[in-house]
């Protein structure tokens, strides 16, 4: 195929339209349209779904995706390596939970970038398993290691959760000396049966109760917390920003977790294996660094 054509389709993939596709690749939706045909034609597939809403990839254009972004980082790499630059270019998704999403990645996201200012990078925070295979991410930070699909994994690092109340909540409310005394405090967590990763049922693990309070959202939960409405598991890195709450039961109750980095075995090129390990990189850093910071808070 001609990379001209598949940069025409790489640019209507991410556009969503053609209209938006337009923008960036400087040409009329008619043109467009013209182009996506021929090349539909010499495939001889259909490589997307149109309709009054845009342009959505078929499977035969999802299969299509991966080769197409190869050329294209492969097509980058030999421009910057004619020009002795060997920043990224291009642009990576990453799906991940909201916590980590505004907690640890801001960070290590801007790092990133500061040292390759051609690399877009759009973050993707939601409480939710990515699908990979359909593209929603080319990287995916979750908490259980994927088990279903072509995937890439590999392990990040492990982090630390406890229980933690505001201090004035503490202030008017029964002492807790052990975890049974939880069950005459207001608790807050995850919404029971939105809870979409068994390592996230945090409550089950510690003795307490159905939570009074609850919320899909990691940072939520935190913001309830916060606003003294329970005790409730919080992540270490987010104690960090938080010196209003205090652990409860800091000698009993500390979980451990781990962070996963998955990739689509078929999204490969060098943009994505470098973005990854940069990722990968900045993460373990910057988790270790807000725990450290949250000790000695």
């Amino acid at each position: 195929m001609d990379w001209d054509d598949l940069r025409i389709f790489l640019g209507v993939a991410r556009g969503g339209s053609l209209a938006e596709a337009g923008k960036g690749l400087r040409l009329d939706p008619a043109t467009l349209s013209r182009r996506i045909a021929r090349l539909e034609a010499q495939a001889g597939a259909v490589l997307f779904l149109k309709s009054p809403r845009g342009y959505a990839l078929t499977e035969a254009g999802h299969r299509l995706l991966p080769h197409a972004e190869g050329m294209e980082a492969r097509a980058r790499a030999g421009v910057a390596a004619l020009a002795g630059d060997d920043s990224l270019r291009g642009r990576v998704r990453i799906g991940a939970p909201d916590g980590v999403a505004n907690h640890v990645l801001p960070a290590v996201l801007t790092r990133i970038r500061a040292s390759n200012p051609d690399l877009g990078l759009d973050l993707v925070a939601l409480p939710r398993v990515f699908d990979l295979g359909r593209r929603e991410a080319d990287l995916a930070i979750t908490v259980s290691a994927p088990k279903a699909g072509r995937l890439r994994v590999r392990r990040l690092c492990d982090y630390h959760l406890s229980l933690a109340a505001h201090r004035d909540y503490l202030a008017k409310s029964a002492i807790v000396k052990s975890r049974a005394d939880l069950k005459d405090h207001a608790i807050v967590g995850y919404i029971p049966d939105m809870i979409f990763d068994a390592d996230l049922d945090y409550l089950g693990e510690v003795g307490a109760v159905a939570p009074g309070l609850a919320s899909n959202s990691a940072a939520v939960q935190l913001g309830l917390i916060r606003a003294g409405g329970g005790i409730g598991v919080v992540h270490d890195f987010m104690l960090a920003g938080a010196p209003d709450l205090i652990r409860v039961l800091p000698g009993d109750v500390r979980l451990t977790r781990a962070f996963h980095l998955s990739r689509h075995s078929d999204a490969g090129g060098p943009l994505i294996t470098r973005a990854a390990d940069l990722l990968a990189e900045g993460v373990r850093a910057e988790v270790a660094r807000l725990e450290a910071a949250a000790t000695e808070s």
